[in-house]
């Protein structure tokens, strides 16, 4: 079982990787020319900044469990209608079951504090 936990916390950090990865790709394909590439590096930017404050384990200024796991929940939620919307609907459902998988099992494992 010690295996499968520290698995569930790998897929945690390749989710958040991925909402980055999934604004960028949003950012570069809902714009043309010079505003793709600023929305391709602001939006992953601000969603990096924000979860290095707001949910990084080792942020001073992390949020509470009561908020963080929303926050956390709803960049996820954000990097599934990103996927959507760049025209990516099968990489968005898998990118949100994979979320949704992983947000049981942080709770089955206990795990929401990591």
């Amino acid at each position: 079982m010690p295996a499968l936990r520290a698995v569930n916390l790998g897929v945690k950090f390749l989710l958040e990787l991925g909402a980055f990865a999934a604004f960028a790709y949003w950012g570069a394909t809902v714009a043309d020319g010079a505003a793709a590439i600023v929305l391709a590096v602001a939006a992953p930017g601000v969603a990096i900044g924000l979860w290095s404050v707001l949910a990084a384990p080792k942020s001073p200024r992390r949020l509470s469990r009561a908020l963080r796991v929303p926050f956390e929940l709803g960049v996820f939620g954000l990097a599934v209608s990103a996927l959507l919307v760049a025209g990516q609907p099968v990489a968005a459902i898998v990118y949100g079951m994979l979320a949704v998988l992983n947000a049981a099992l942080l709770v089955a494992f206990d795990q929401l504090d990591r």
